[in-house]
């Protein structure tokens, strides 16, 4: 790349393998060495999906960007609700990667539920959807989403597209 630094391109490859999605909060980059706080847990990962091959897709690209943060799946809206509600995801370190078209509970009735709910609305949530309607994603953005991503059709693309969330969530300091 024209202008990066031999520090910029060590930084990046860093960034790309590490083994957690995201970094832990309080980890620190250092031009290809990490130091990690251990008493700071990586974040959990909620994939709200109801395609199985979708979610074998993300099992799969994840494996392929070294990203091995806990990976719970719910199969629509009401059984992440569930899921957040009883404990069996704890929503303190979560990351909600969420699909719209689903049955029972769709991806925008989730949100809403979630940001009425005061022990939910803090959760970071990322819309990964087949859908391109703009309905969609403008009701999503307004439900305060981090971001709105479109299935890649090619599995290669969608490794890409895990890897750039994946830098992303790294470079990303939250509260």
């Amino acid at each position: 790349m024209l202008g990066t630094t031999s520090a910029t391109l060590a930084l990046d490859e860093a960034i790309y393998t590490s083994h957690a999605f995201p970094l832990r909060r309080s980890q620190s980059v250092t031009f290809g060495m990490t130091s990690i706080n251990r008493e700071d847990p990586a974040y959990h990962i909620l994939l709200v999906e109801d395609d199985a091959v979708d979610v074998k897709t993300v099992q799969r690209a994840f494996k392929e960007n070294n990203i091995s943060n806990p990976l719970a799946v719910a199969t629509n809206g009401e059984e992440a609700l569930e899921m957040l509600q009883n404990g069996s995801v704890n929503p303190s370190r979560l990351l909600v990667l969420l699909d719209i078209n689903m049955p029972r509970m769709n991806g925008i009735e989730f949100l809403r539920h979630i940001r009425a709910d005061e022990n939910l609305r803090h959760l970071s949530v990322v819309v990964l959807t087949t859908s391109n309607d703009d309905r969609d994603r403008i009701e999503a953005y307004r439900l305060n989403v981090a971001g709105y991503i479109l299935k890649p059709v090619t599995f290669n693309r969608f490794v890409k597209a895990m890897a750039a969330l994946n830098k992303y969530w790294t470079l990303v300091e939250l509260p």
